[in-house]
């Protein structure tokens, strides 16, 4: 039985995912203490309870102390079995985040798997979709799987609503390097809205305007059906030869349109001034499919505290390293051995 203190590191969710993840490939249970112990509400939330019942149902595992607020869970594997799945989340919780704990058991599954999922597809403290499709899953499918993902209708938070579908054809996973991203080929800026003044969107994409020096063609405003919103999200894209990195601002109430973008085109200025090949949320999702291979290595930037907090789950159930160091550029070499 691993022991993990869930309040260490990053002290989030992160941790309950990753752990779930790894206790089904290598059939090690786990105990998991203060979960979520660094959140402002620690304990368990909806998305995460609806993340671990997925773990279990494709998994057959079964999991004690499993409820919203929960800190304290037994979680004990049993055997992955590839199939269809459904699973909603029931609010704007989200779908990405379950996406992340079930998706590497079944890439190493023996047969083909295809999900459902439904709650929110873009939301605050989660990667939106079109993170997933663009930025993540290119890289997953060079390691030899192939999984597809489609977006059938957008969620917000806080309706939910949103719906999600994945085809994963399994395949093992073999290390690549991920160093050079290449030149830059396309930049794009989305305003997408639902439910509310088209105004936001035209303020966000002006100050977009203003702070990226990027073609007049590459902005654009995009209304969804109403019964999607209230929502509404800036999407930055800047697309490499070998990977995409996506940006994303999302409106709320007490937020500015034009804070929104600005806050979204810094980010997106730091990571194209760098020569990193993942941005820092990339960086995140890499490291469990690159340690699952055998290893392998990619450039990101400054390393975030979810990055380093996964080092240590990985470690405790692979015996992998996941090191990291500062190169000359700025950026940061990891490798994983």
């Amino acid at each position: 039985m691993i022991i993990i203190d869930g309040s260490e590191g990053e002290g989030g969710g992160q941790v309950v995912r990753n752990a779930c993840a790894l206790s089904l490939v290598t059939g090690q249970p786990f105990r998991i203490t203060n979960a979520r112990g660094k959140r402002e509400k620690p304990g368990l939330m909806r998305q995460h309870v609806t993340a671990v019942e997925a773990a279990c149902v494709v998994g057959g595992a079964t999991c004690e102390g499993l409820s919203v607020g929960s800190s304290d869970l037994t979680f004990r594997p049993g055997q992955v079995t590839p199939g269809e799945y459904r699973f909603a989340v029931g609010t704007a919780g989200s779908t990405g985040l379950v996406l992340q704990t079930v998706l590497m058991p079944l890439v190493l599954a023996g047969a083909p798997s295809r999900l459902v999922l439904e709650g929110g597809t873009h939301n605050m403290l989660a990667p939106p979709f079109d993170f997933i499709a663009k930025s993540f899953l290119p890289v997953i499918n060079r390691m030899g799987p192939n999984v597809t993902a489609r977006l059938i209708r957008h969620g917000f938070y806080p309706r939910g609503g949103g719906r999600i579908e994945i085809d994963i054809e399994p395949a093992p996973l073999t290390a690549i390097s991920c160093v050079d991203r290449g030149a830059l080929i396309g930049r794009s800026a989305t305003a997408l809205f639902a439910g509310l003044p088209p105004d936001v969107a035209k303020r966000e994409m002006k100050t977009a305007r203003g702070l990226l020096d990027w073609p007049e063609d590459a902005f654009s405003i995009r209304e969804l059906p109403e019964e999607q919103g209230p929502g509404n999200i800036v999407l930055l894209e800047a697309v490499f030869e070998n990977v995409t990195e996506v940006v994303s601002g999302f409106g709320k109430l007490g937020v500015s349109a034009e804070h929104v973008a600005k806050t979204a085109a810094a980010r997106m200025a730091g990571y194209l001034a760098s020569d990193a090949f993942a941005g820092p949320y990339l960086a995140d999702q890499l490291l469990l499919p690159f340690a699952l291979a055998g290893g392998g290595s990619f450039t990101t930037v400054k390393p975030s505290q979810h990055s380093l907090t996964a080092r240590v789950i990985i470690e405790a159930f692979l015996g992998r390293r996941c090191t990291f160091l500062q190169l000359p550029t700025g950026s940061h070499s990891v490798e994983i051995r």
